[in-house]
C-alpha cells in the first residue's frame, strides 16, 4: 500500500534516508546529514509517501515543485526502496504512483536532475517507465568507490501540453 506520509512515519523513515544519504553514492546529500535535517529535506515538500507491507514501511518518495516560477508546472521525485524489498517491483509501483500523484498536483511534467549513470538500475527504470535522458552532466557527482561519475537529467511529460 502507498499512502501520504504523517509525522507518525518520520521515525520509520529515518533509518531508510539514513542508510541511503550515509551510503553516499546516489543522491546529492551531505552522508553526515542529521535525522531532523534529513526528515525536513525528504518531508518538506509538495507531498511524502510511505510504501508499506506487513513488515512496515518498505519504501518512501517525494514531490516538489522542480523550479519556481515559470518552472513550477514541472515536479521532481525521490525514491528509496529498504533494502529488504529492493528487487520485487517497488521502485516501479512508487513511480507510477507518483506521476499519478503529481498529475493529480496540477504538474505536467516530472524531471529527474541527477540520476548517476552508476546507477543503472534506476536509469534502465525510469527509461522502461516512459523517461527520456534530455541531457548528460560529465562528472556531476564524486562517488565514493568510482570517482567522478557523469548523471543524467531525465524528464517526463506527464499531460499533453500541445495546442489544440
Amino acid at each position: 500500500m502507498i499512502r501520504k506520509a504523517g509525522a507518525a512515519d518520520f521515525d520509520a523513515i529515518w533509518p531508510l534516508l539514513r542508510d541511503v544519504f550515509r551510503a553516499g553514492d546516489t543522491y546529492a546529500v551531505d552522508p553526515a546529514i542529521g535525522k531532523e535535517d534529513a526528515l525536513r529535506y525528504w518531508t518538506g515538500r509538495a507531498a511524502c509517501f510511505v510504501a508499506e507491507d506487513t513488515r512496515g514501511i518498505i519504501g518512501t518518495y517525494y514531490i516538489k515543485t522542480n523550479q519556481a516560477g515559470g518552472g513550477a508546472h514541472i515536479c521532481n521525485c525521490g525514491y528509496i526502496v529498504a533494502p529488504a524489498a529492493r528487487g520485487q517491483g517497488l521502485a516501479a509501483q512508487m513511480c507510477v504512483h507518483s506521476q499519478k500523484a503529481a498529475r493529480a498536483l496540477g504538474y505536467h511534467a516530472m524531471q529527474f536532475n541527477l540520476v548517476l549513470a552508476s546507477n543503472t538500475g534506476a536509469v534502465r527504470l525510469w527509461h522502461r517507465l516512459g523517461f527520456t535522458t534530455v541531457g548528460t552532466i560529465p562528472d556531476a557527482f564524486a562517488h565514493p568507490s568510482q570517482g567522478f561519475v557523469d548523471a543524467y537529467v531525465m524528464h517526463k511529460r506527464l499531460i499533453d501540453t500541445a495546442p489544440e
